[in-house]
């Protein structure tokens, strides 16, 4: 991270700057001190003593002694992001389950609910009066104030007003779902796709910490996926990018949900799934999750459903290395709960399948390290992107 300003700017452009920044450096890389803020961003002590000041005066941050001391004489303080200066909500849509949660400047999870949706409850005007309601509920209850909303959602999204353009899976079509919260809670309000956002909130505060271009692959009802390209994620026209389980990868196949056949979340998803485990299609997730925490032990021979299921998924993630060459790819929701053995082997098969992976040296196949929080956590990332500048 560099925090060198462009030529010609201004000395209030430049503070500006270099506060964002470091503000940015605490917010997801928490506390440290100010030598070490000042080694890491580049900058003269006496600068990071003016921004550290500044954010403290205004409540940002504080500094406090180290609980732990190493060395003799006077410890350095840390400096500390404080949660309630600046709290923002964040939505998790999915098909069968809302979840909500308050988070805090640094990351801090204040607060959260969720709730099932069966049948009606999947309306549009349903999903946003209980989100509405519920945030409500827990900012009364954590006497906060909120400064912006992240919300996720399984579909395709445009970035500019928070439009769902279609979430096949959760029947939504031309849903202005970014307008119709900013108009009731009266606050900034950023919609994205939630497996983007699972890649955003993965590469911040997850297993992709560090990694640069990194794919993020999903399993729920459908598959969905998220592109980190050279740190930052990658967006098509209009921000319409990463409907990954949408790539027909058998021509002719099963009908999916988006009017074409063959998609590779028709092959993956958790139909599929269920199909592999030899369970009835729409079996509860605590079933479909138990029958695979119990293949911890390869069963020989495997059977033939589940091979397939396997070949299936090596398909599509050998196509996604070919075309985007990640250094990793995470695996996330269901595909958590896939055994090791499994994963492995999908590995091993990707590697030696793959041009592009074998060019790179071998692309990393891992699962996700924040499980189901991963899109609520991406949710609040996204909302906390504009804030930064203004706190």
């Amino acid at each position: 991270m560099t925090s060198t300003p462009t030529a010609g700017a201004r000395p209030d452009e430049v503070r500006r700057h270099n506060r964002t920044v470091l503000l940015r450096r605490l917010h997801v890389g928490g506390p440290c001190t100010r030598a070490l803020l000042a080694t890491e961003l580049g900058l003269n002590r006496s600068t990071i003593k003016a921004l550290v000041d500044g954010l403290a005066e205004s409540g940002v941050v504080e500094e406090r002694v180290p609980r732990r001391r190493t060395g003799a004489g006077r410890p350095s303080l840390l400096v500390l992001p404080q949660a309630h200066a600046a709290v923002v909500l964040a939505v998790d849509v999915r098909v069968e389950q809302v979840a909500i949660a308050l988070v805090g400047l640094g990351g801090e999870l204040l607060g959260r609910n969720s709730w099932n949706l069966r049948r009606k409850a999947r309306e549009p005007d349903e999903v946003v009066t209980h989100i509405v309601e519920s945030t409500r509920l827990l900012v009364g209850e954590l006497g906060v104030d909120l400064v912006g909303a992240g919300v996720a959602v399984p579909g395709v999204v445009r970035r500019s007003d928070g439009l769902v353009h279609e979430a096949p899976n959760l029947h939504w079509t031309d849903v202005p779902m970014g307008e119709t919260l900013r108009g009731i809670l009266r606050m900034p309000v950023v919609v994205a796709n939630d497996a983007e956002l699972a890649a955003l909130a993965e590469h911040l505060r997850g297993v992709a910490r560090g990694s640069a271009d990194v794919v993020y692959v999903s399993a729920d009802v459908g598959v969905g996926g998220g592109v980190i390209s050279g740190g930052a994620p990658l967006r098509g026209a209009a921000g319409y990018v990463g409907e990954l389980g949408h790539m027909v990868v058998r021509p002719g196949g099963r009908p999916c949900y988006c009017g074409s056949r063959g998609c590779w979340e028709t092959e993956v998803g958790e139909p599929a799934l269920c199909r592999a485990l030899d369970l009835p299609e729409g079996s509860p997730r605590g079933a479909v999750v138990a029958e695979l925490r119990a293949l911890t032990t390869r069963p020989d021979p495997v059977p033939a459903p589940l091979a397939e299921f396997v070949d299936w998924l090596t398909l599509g993630l050998v196509n996604i290395v070919n075309m985007l060459a990640p250094e990793l790819v995470v695996l996330g929701d269901l595909f958590t709960a896939l055994p090791g053995w499994l994963v492995t082997q999908v590995g091993q098969e990707v590697r030696r399948r793959c041009l592009v992976s074998r060019a790179v040296g071998g692309t990393r196949i891992v699962a996700s390290a924040l499980g189901a929080d991963a899109k609520l956590i991406g949710a609040a990332e996204l909302a906390f992107e504009p804030i930064l500048d203004a706190v």
